[in-house]
């Protein structure tokens, strides 16, 4: 699934980076060289014109292992929290379902971008460069940027993808849980609610942090090798309400949405697709098990 979808993420992150507004006149001062890219279809046209079709996968190998990394340590964290919960308040005084699916999908999510930030860092570094390569390897890549940011180069950005992931995850979780059991009524196609609720959670909390994400891409590319990357103009940044109001100043508020539509194309699917199979994993696991405390967390 993620292999399928890697090229969808070099096109999001590349319009991400695109700091010049199509609506002014450009020149090649203010360009310095950089591509312009305009839609989904003509930015992968751009990237197969010129960088070839292996250009579509750059980033993919620190991507794949984020993916899988990420996905263990949220549902893990996910229903531990939602496990503790149920311990610390019994029923008369048990959080609402919203309130509690928001808590533990929020530490879910902060926790697993803790774990493999280094990683998501590593796949925007690679998917913004383009013929002239920053990093000829992901080996290469960590050692120099140890060397030459420190550790702290590995979590650039941290700041706003805590921001907008805790927010994100909680919205997600509390959406799903709250629609995955109306849903579930409904005579659906594939025979339940829980990839229609996904996919619903997923638009509805993807669109409402989507400038964070976007800020978040924008410092992690920061650094000694800022202007080595496809986009070389892309300015200094540093904070998160700092560069939020560079943006908006430069590029207007439009500015912060900037591959949105295609981070929805990719991630709405993904979503649904990860919830049904998780929902199916549970039931199976619960069903061989017998754990009486695992399905009470459901």
């Amino acid at each position: 699934m993620r292999f399928v979808i890697a090229p969808l993420d070099v096109v999001k992150i590349r319009l991400q980076l695109q700091p010049h507004s199509l609506s002014d006149p450009l020149s090649y001062e203010n360009l310095r060289g950089s591509p312009i890219y305009k839609g989904t279809i003509r930015t992968l046209q751009h990237i197969v014109k010129h960088e070839g079709i292996t250009g579509l996968w750059k980033g993919n190998v620190p991507a794949e292992l984020m993916y899988v990394s990420y996905a263990a340590v949220q549902f893990t964290a996910y229903r531990s929290t939602t496990m503790l919960l149920h311990r610390l308040f019994n029923e008369e005084d048990r959080l609402p379902q919203a309130a509690e699916s928001f808590i533990s999908g929020a530490t879910a999510g902060a926790t697993a971008t803790v774990t493999t930030y280094p990683l998501d860092l590593l796949r925007t570094r690679f998917a913004a460069q383009g013929n002239d390569r920053v990093y000829t390897s992901l080996r290469r890549a960590i050692w120099e940027i140890r060397r030459d940011e420190g550790i702290k180069g590995f979590f650039r950005g941290l700041s706003p993808g805590l921001a907008q992931i805790v927010p994100l995850m909680g919205i997600f979780f509390a959406i799903y849980e709250t629609a995955r059991q109306p849903l579930s009524r409904l005579d659906l196609p594939w025979g339940s609610g829980d990839a229609t609720a996904g996919l619903l959670a997923s638009i509805v909390a993807k669109t409402g942090v989507f400038p964070l994400d976007l800020v978040r891409k924008r410092i992690q590319v920061q650094g000694p090798t800022r202007s080595r990357y496809v986009h070389r103009n892309i300015p200094e940044y540093s904070g998160t309400v700092r560069t939020i109001r560079q943006i908006i100043k430069r590029e207007k508020v439009r500015g912060l949405y900037r591959g949105l539509t295609v981070s929805l194309m990719k991630a709405a699917p993904a979503s649904a697709v990860t919830m049904w199979t998780y929902e199916r994993v549970l039931n199976l696991l619960i069903g061989y098990g017998g754990d009486d405390s695992a399905e009470s967390a459901v």
